[in-house]
Protein backbone atom coordinates (compact mmCIF):
# COMPACT_ATOMS: atom_id res chain seq x y z
CA UNK A 1 0.00 0.00 0.00
CA UNK A 2 1.06 2.89 -1.02
CA UNK A 3 -0.21 6.98 -0.14
CA UNK A 4 0.54 10.51 -0.32
CA UNK A 5 -1.26 13.17 0.94
CA UNK A 6 -0.76 12.05 4.68
CA UNK A 7 1.29 13.90 7.23
CA UNK A 8 2.50 11.90 10.62
CA UNK A 9 3.95 14.32 13.24
CA UNK A 10 5.95 12.69 15.47
CA UNK A 11 6.65 14.05 19.27
CA UNK A 12 8.97 12.46 21.68
CA UNK A 13 12.15 11.11 22.74
CA UNK A 14 14.41 12.83 25.63
CA UNK A 15 17.21 15.02 26.21
CA UNK A 16 19.76 11.63 25.03
CA UNK A 17 20.35 12.12 21.67
CA UNK A 18 19.55 8.52 19.99
CA UNK A 19 17.65 7.22 22.91
CA UNK A 20 15.47 4.32 22.58
CA UNK A 21 12.55 6.13 22.29
CA UNK A 22 13.72 8.29 19.51
CA UNK A 23 15.05 5.75 17.62
CA UNK A 24 12.00 3.26 17.74
CA UNK A 25 10.00 6.80 16.92
CA UNK A 26 12.11 7.47 13.84
CA UNK A 27 11.73 4.03 12.65
CA UNK A 28 8.20 4.84 12.87
CA UNK A 29 8.03 7.65 11.14
CA UNK A 30 10.81 6.20 8.62
CA UNK A 31 7.95 3.60 8.01
CA UNK A 32 5.60 6.05 7.50
CA UNK A 33 7.76 7.91 4.60
CA UNK A 34 8.27 4.58 2.72
CA UNK A 35 4.58 4.08 2.86
CA UNK A 36 4.73 7.91 1.04
CA UNK A 37 3.72 9.91 4.31
CA UNK A 38 5.20 13.17 4.58
CA UNK A 39 6.60 13.02 7.98
CA UNK A 40 7.70 15.90 10.97
CA UNK A 41 9.61 15.17 13.93
CA UNK A 42 9.68 17.01 17.05
CA UNK A 43 12.53 14.90 19.38
CA UNK A 44 13.92 15.75 22.86
CA UNK A 45 16.05 18.64 21.55
CA UNK A 46 13.44 20.34 19.94
CA UNK A 47 10.93 19.58 22.90
CA UNK A 48 13.89 20.63 25.57
CA UNK A 49 13.16 24.55 24.14
CA UNK A 50 9.73 24.60 24.85
CA UNK A 51 9.15 26.51 28.30
CA UNK A 52 6.79 24.99 31.00
CA UNK A 53 3.07 25.09 29.21
CA UNK A 54 1.51 28.09 30.89
CA UNK A 55 -2.14 28.80 29.50
CA UNK A 56 -2.15 31.92 30.49
CA UNK A 57 1.06 33.22 28.92
CA UNK A 58 -0.60 34.72 25.06
CA UNK A 59 3.03 34.43 23.20
CA UNK A 60 4.37 31.40 22.32
CA UNK A 61 7.87 30.12 22.01
CA UNK A 62 8.86 29.58 17.96
CA UNK A 63 9.18 25.72 18.97
CA UNK A 64 5.94 25.37 20.64
CA UNK A 65 4.09 27.47 17.41
CA UNK A 66 6.03 25.07 15.09
CA UNK A 67 4.59 21.88 17.28
CA UNK A 68 1.28 23.44 17.40
CA UNK A 69 1.30 24.18 13.42
CA UNK A 70 2.19 21.10 12.60
CA UNK A 71 -0.25 19.01 14.61
CA UNK A 72 -2.89 21.70 13.16
CA UNK A 73 -2.48 19.82 9.75
CA UNK A 74 -1.32 16.65 10.61
CA UNK A 75 -3.33 13.71 9.99
CA UNK A 76 -2.19 11.21 12.33
CA UNK A 77 0.54 11.71 15.36
CA UNK A 78 3.04 8.94 17.13
CA UNK A 79 3.96 10.03 20.62
CA UNK A 80 6.95 8.27 21.92
CA UNK A 81 7.90 8.27 25.74
CA UNK A 82 10.11 6.38 28.39
CA UNK A 83 9.18 5.42 31.28
CA UNK A 84 10.44 7.74 34.02
CA UNK A 85 8.85 6.62 37.38
CA UNK A 86 6.29 4.99 36.03
CA UNK A 87 4.69 7.35 34.02
CA UNK A 88 5.09 9.80 30.73
CA UNK A 89 8.63 11.83 31.21
CA UNK A 90 7.62 15.24 31.90
CA UNK A 91 9.73 16.40 28.76
CA UNK A 92 6.98 14.65 26.34
CA UNK A 93 3.74 15.70 28.56
CA UNK A 94 4.87 19.56 28.44
CA UNK A 95 4.78 19.02 24.72
CA UNK A 96 1.43 17.69 24.45
CA UNK A 97 -0.42 20.02 27.11
CA UNK A 98 0.39 22.59 24.23
CA UNK A 99 -2.48 21.35 22.53
CA UNK A 100 -4.81 23.17 25.01
CA UNK A 101 -4.17 25.90 22.25
CA UNK A 102 -6.29 23.59 19.51
CA UNK A 103 -9.36 23.59 21.34
CA UNK A 104 -11.03 26.60 19.68
CA UNK A 105 -9.70 24.53 16.38
CA UNK A 106 -12.76 23.46 13.85
CA UNK A 107 -11.58 20.11 14.73
CA UNK A 108 -10.14 20.81 18.30
CA UNK A 109 -7.19 19.41 19.79
CA UNK A 110 -6.79 16.23 17.64
CA UNK A 111 -10.52 15.38 16.58
CA UNK A 112 -10.51 12.45 14.30
CA UNK A 113 -6.91 11.89 13.95
CA UNK A 114 -4.84 8.61 14.15
CA UNK A 115 -2.24 8.12 17.24
CA UNK A 116 -0.02 6.03 17.79
CA UNK A 117 1.41 5.15 21.19
CA UNK A 118 5.13 3.98 21.61
CA UNK A 119 7.11 3.17 25.22
CA UNK A 120 10.22 2.36 26.20
CA UNK A 121 12.00 1.88 29.88
CA UNK A 122 14.25 -0.28 31.71
CA UNK A 123 11.22 -2.87 33.03
CA UNK A 124 8.24 -4.08 31.29
CA UNK A 125 5.90 -2.63 34.14
CA UNK A 126 6.92 1.08 33.54
CA UNK A 127 7.15 0.95 29.86
CA UNK A 128 3.24 -1.03 29.82
CA UNK A 129 1.96 1.63 32.36
CA UNK A 130 3.61 4.69 29.67
CA UNK A 131 1.60 2.90 27.06
CA UNK A 132 -1.56 2.72 28.84
CA UNK A 133 -1.19 6.73 29.81
CA UNK A 134 -0.42 8.04 26.14
CA UNK A 135 -3.55 5.99 24.79
CA UNK A 136 -5.26 7.43 27.48
CA UNK A 137 -3.81 11.22 26.90
CA UNK A 138 -4.45 10.37 22.87
CA UNK A 139 -8.08 9.57 24.01
CA UNK A 140 -8.36 12.63 26.10
CA UNK A 141 -7.06 14.84 23.18
CA UNK A 142 -9.84 13.39 20.88
CA UNK A 143 -7.36 11.64 18.61
CA UNK A 144 -8.39 7.67 17.48
CA UNK A 145 -5.63 5.84 19.31
CA UNK A 146 -4.40 2.50 17.83
CA UNK A 147 -5.34 -0.33 19.33
CA UNK A 148 -1.39 -1.83 19.42
CA UNK A 149 1.13 0.07 20.97
CA UNK A 150 4.77 -0.45 20.68
CA UNK A 151 6.46 -1.58 24.01
CA UNK A 152 10.34 -1.51 24.02
CA UNK A 153 11.81 -3.01 27.32
CA UNK A 154 14.82 -5.25 28.45
CA UNK A 155 16.17 -7.15 25.66
CA UNK A 156 13.85 -6.20 22.89
CA UNK A 157 15.17 -8.15 19.69
CA UNK A 158 15.80 -5.38 17.31
CA UNK A 159 13.80 -6.94 14.55
CA UNK A 160 10.25 -7.12 16.61
CA UNK A 161 10.66 -3.55 16.97
CA UNK A 162 11.48 -2.95 13.18
CA UNK A 163 8.17 -4.88 12.67
CA UNK A 164 6.35 -3.48 15.02
CA UNK A 165 6.92 0.43 13.36
CA UNK A 166 6.52 -1.08 10.23
CA UNK A 167 2.69 -2.29 11.38
CA UNK A 168 1.98 1.10 13.24
CA UNK A 169 2.79 2.55 10.10
CA UNK A 170 0.04 0.64 8.28
CA UNK A 171 -2.23 0.84 10.66
CA UNK A 172 -1.99 4.93 10.99
CA UNK A 173 -2.28 5.23 6.92
CA UNK A 174 -5.03 2.43 6.78
CA UNK A 175 -7.27 4.63 9.55
CA UNK A 176 -6.55 7.84 7.33
CA UNK A 177 -7.39 6.68 4.31
CA UNK A 178 -10.78 4.71 5.71
CA UNK A 179 -11.54 7.87 7.86
CA UNK A 180 -11.06 10.42 4.13
CA UNK A 181 -14.10 7.51 2.72
CA UNK A 182 -16.25 8.23 5.19
CA UNK A 183 -15.60 12.50 5.06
Amino acid sequence: MTISGITVVGIGGTTRIGSTSERTLLEALGAAERLGASTRAFLGSDLIQMPIYDPEQESRHPMATNLIEALRTADAVIVASPGYHGGVSGLVKNALDYLEDLRDDDRAYLTGRAWGSIASGAGWGSVYDVLNQLRAIGTALRAWTLPKGIAVGPNNAEGRVARQTELMASDLVWFVQQAARTQ
